[in-house]
């Protein structure tokens, strides 16, 4: 009976560490995923600032292009020209 008792023990504890040990993998393996989605997140924010600027800067060029090109058509073919600052004036409508 002692040594039925005694197997049916280590039994139990070998069946025990082996569930720890697989919860402790299962675990680790939460960690990583947790750890790899945390790092995808922040790289799809990254993404997204860097879009954001690309299309800021994209837009900052086009303007800045477009201005001197608009300026030369309306003095080649209407004749206009750019107006002296000193001459400008602005209304205050007191609202």
């Amino acid at each position: 009976m002692k040594v039925q008792r005694r197997v049916r023990s280590r039994t139990g504890i070998a069946w025990i560490v082996v569930g720890a040990v697989l919860l402790a993998g299962v675990v680790f393996v939460n960690l990583a995923v947790l750890q790899l989605n945390l790092r995808l997140d922040s790289a799809t924010q990254e993404r997204s600032k860097l879009k954001a600027e690309n299309a800021a800067l994209q837009s900052q060029l086009s303007s800045a292009l477009a201005s001197p090109r608009i300026q030369e058509l309306a003095h080649n073919q209407d004749g206009l020209i750019q107006a002296d600052p000193s001459t400008i004036g602005y209304i205050d409508l007191g609202r």
